[in-house]
C-alpha cells in the first residue's frame, strides 16, 4: 500500500503550523491552471463570508500538473475583502499545494484529503472541482452549513441541468441508487461534495485505495458508502454547473463502464443493506431554487439510432448469455423502427439494467466486455427519452423520470429473486 501522504515532511510540517481546524475544503486538480485560481478565490470568499469565526484549511491535492496548477493555488487570494461585504480579513485561513500518492485519479486525491481532515480533527469538509466557472461564494456555504451546524454528515450537490445533459445519471445512477438504497439523491455523481469529518475518517477507514475506486469511481462511492453507512444525508441547490468542456471525441463506452461499474460494485458491497429496503423516501433540500439559462444540448438522433441498430445487429449473441428472450425479442423488434416510431419503454430498460448487474455479479463475462456492450442500448434509450420529451418543460421532465424510478422499485424483487 502506498505511504500515506501526511507522513511527507513538507505536509507535516504544515499541519504541525496549522495544529488543527474547524473547517477544510479540498480541491483535486490535474492541469487546471487556466481556472482553478477563480475556484480557490470562490473558496476563500465563501469562508471569510460565511464562517468568519471559524479556523479553515483549503487543500489542493494535485495529480502531478506541468502547467503550473499548484503554483496558481498558492499566488491565488482576496485582496480586497470589502468587494465581497467582509469587513476584514479572517486571521484563521491556511492552505497548501500538494501532491497526492497512489494509484492516478480523483480518488487517489480525495484520499489525501481526507487524510489531511483526520490529522487536523475538522469538524466539516467539502470538496469542490478545480475547473469550475460557476462556483460562488454561496456554494461553499450551502456545502458546509448543513453539516457544520445542521448536523447532517453528507451534502450531494443539486443543480439545475439541461433536459437532455448527464444522461447516464438520468437513466442509470439516479434511479438505480434511489431504488437501491431508498433515498432519492438526484445527483448522486455530482462531483461537489459536502461531508463531517467523521464520515472522512470513515471513508478513509475503508480498503478502497487501491481499487477502480482509487481511479474513477470516488463520487458514486461516496454517495453509496453514506447511505448504506445510515449517516444523515441531504442535498443543496447550488445553480448550475459550468467547468471546462469535457473531450468530446472521448470513448462513450469507457466513461459509461467506469460510471456503471463502480455502482454494480456497490451493489456487490452493500448488498446486505440494499436488499432489506422498500421503496424510498426524500431527501432533505437546502438552498433557494431558482430557474437558470442553460447553453442548449445539441443531440444528432439519427445517429444515435444508427449506433443502436448496428448495437444490436453485433451484439445479440452476447445479450443472449443473459437477456430474458421477451428482451431479445423487444431489441430486434425496435432495431428495425424508424424515426418517431422508436419508443424504448420504461420496463424493458429497467429489465436490462437488472440483468447487467446480475450478469456481473454471476462473472457471466469479462467485467469491462460485457458493461461496454451495454452502450448501444443506453444510446437507444437515450434516443427514446429525448424524442418522448422534445418539447417538455423541465418539471415534466422531472415526472418522467420520477416514473422511471418508480419501475426500478417496481422490479427490485426481481433482481433480489435472481441475486444468489
Amino acid at each position: 500500500m502506498e505511504e500515506e501522504i501526511i507522513v511527507r515532511k513538507e505536509v507535516q510540517d504544515w499541519l504541525e503550523l496549522v495544529g488543527s481546524a474547524d473547517l477544510l475544503v479540498g480541491i483535486p486538480s490535474f492541469n487546471n491552471a487556466g481556472t482553478i485560481g477563480h475556484v480557490v478565490r470562490a473558496v476563500q470568499a465563501g469562508l471569510a463570508k460565511y464562517f468568519p469565526d471559524c479556523k479553515a484549511v483549503l487543500v489542493n491535492s494535485d495529480g502531478g500538473s506541468t502547467d503550473g496548477t499548484r503554483d496558481v493555488v498558492e499566488n491565488s487570494a482576496i485582496d480586497d475583502f470589502q468587494q465581497i461585504l467582509v469587513a476584514q480579513r479572517v486571521p484563521s485561513f491556511f492552505k497548501t499545494a500538494t501532491l497526492y500518492s497512489g494509484i492516478p485519479g480523483k480518488g487517489s486525491a480525495f484520499r489525501t484529503i481526507f487524510e489531511i481532515a483526520e490529522a487536523l480533527q475538522v469538524k466539516a469538509c467539502a470538496v469542490v472541482d478545480s475547473d469550475l466557472r460557476s462556483i460562488t461564494p454561496e456554494w461553499i456555504e450551502l456545502l458546509i452549513k448543513p453539516v457544520y451546524e445542521g448536523g447532517f454528515d453528507y451534502v450531494a450537490p443539486l443543480y439545475q441541468r439541461h433536459k437532455f445533459d448527464g444522461t447516464i445519471t438520468n437513466s442509470i445512477i439516479y434511479p438505480l441508487t434511489r431504488a437501491l438504497y431508498g433515498r432519492s439523491v438526484r445527483q448522486p455523481i455530482g462531483g461537489d461534495f459536502g461531508f463531517s469529518g467523521r464520515l472522512a475518517g470513515h471513508y478513509l477507514s475503508q480498503d478502497v485505495w487501491e481499487s477502480d475506486v482509487a481511479r474513477f469511481g470516488i463520487d458514486i462511492w461516496m454517495t453509496t458508502t453514506a447511505l448504506a453507512g445510515n449517516f444523515r444525508v441531504c442535498q443543496s441547490f447550488l445553480g448550475a454547473k459550468i467547468h471546462d468542456a469535457k473531450d468530446p471525441g472521448a470513448d462513450l463506452s469507457a466513461m459509461l463502464y467506469q460510471v456503471v461499474s463502480a455502482a454494480f460494485d456497490m451493489m456487490e458491497r452493500y448488498y446486505d443493506t440494499w436488499s432489506k429496503i422498500e421503496g424510498a423516501t426524500k431527501v432533505p433540500i437546502f438552498g433557494f431554487e431558482y430557474a437558470v439559462g442553460l447553453e442548449p444540448v445539441s443531440v444528432n438522433l439519427e445517429r444515435m439510432m444508427e449506433r443502436f441498430s448496428l448495437g444490436v445487429q453485433e451484439l445479440l449473441d452476447i445479450w443472449r448469455i443473459f437477456l430474458p428472450p421477451e428482451t431479445i425479442d423487444f431489441l430486434c423488434r425496435a432495431a428495425r423502427r424508424k424515426g418517431d416510431d422508436f419508443r424504448f419503454p420504461d420496463e424493458e430498460w429497467v429489465t436490462i439494467i437488472y440483468h447487467f448487474a446480475l450478469a456481473q455479479h454471476d462473472r457471466l463475462l469479462a467485467k469491462e466486455h460485457l458493461l461496454k456492450s451495454l452502450t448501444p442500448l443506453y444510446i437507444g434509450k437515450v434516443a427514446s427519452f429525448v424524442m418522448e420529451m422534445r418539447d417538455s418543460t423541465s418539471t415534466e421532465v422531472e415526472e418522467r423520470l420520477a416514473g422511471l424510478c418508480r419501475e426500478f422499485e417496481k422490479q427490485k424483487p426481481l433482481l433480489l429473486e435472481k441475486w444468489r
